[in-house]
């Protein structure tokens, strides 16, 4: 049995752009996860151990949005893989991010990347 856990609506305030002023004046971005794991453990043992700890994913998504990047992609690639190595039961993974109010001269909510993975055993 598969678990899905998700952490929704991490909000940051940070660096990451491609405009000069962006890296200097910054933004404020959202991230959501999505965590795929076996549910089997943790079902029966009722103990953290046996799961995703969801401060421990908090503080890894939170160290890598204080790196500044110029790619979403990028960003969304470094979460994705820390995670993986921080939690290796992982099975599958989403990450989004999005960037509130872009500035590219439109009226655009956010501008957002969603990377998947997915491992099988």
């Amino acid at each position: 049995m598969t678990s899905k856990i998700e952490l929704k609506d991490m909000r940051f305030y940070a660096y990451h752009g491609v405009a000069p002023q962006e890296t200097i004046v910054g933004n404020t971005f959202m991230v959501d996860l999505l965590l795929t794991i076996s549910a089997d453990k943790s079902l029966l043992s009722d103990n953290l151990k046996d799961t995703i700890n969801y401060a421990e994913a908090y503080e890894t998504v939170k160290q890598e949005m204080s790196r500044p990047s110029k790619l979403l992609e990028h960003i969304a690639g470094r979460i994705l893989y820390a995670l993986k190595n921080r939690f290796p039961q992982l099975k599958a993974l989403r990450v989004k991010i999005s960037k509130l109010n872009p500035p590219f001269g439109g009226e655009v909510y956010s501008a957002a990347v969603i990377l998947e993975e997915s491992w099988h055993p």
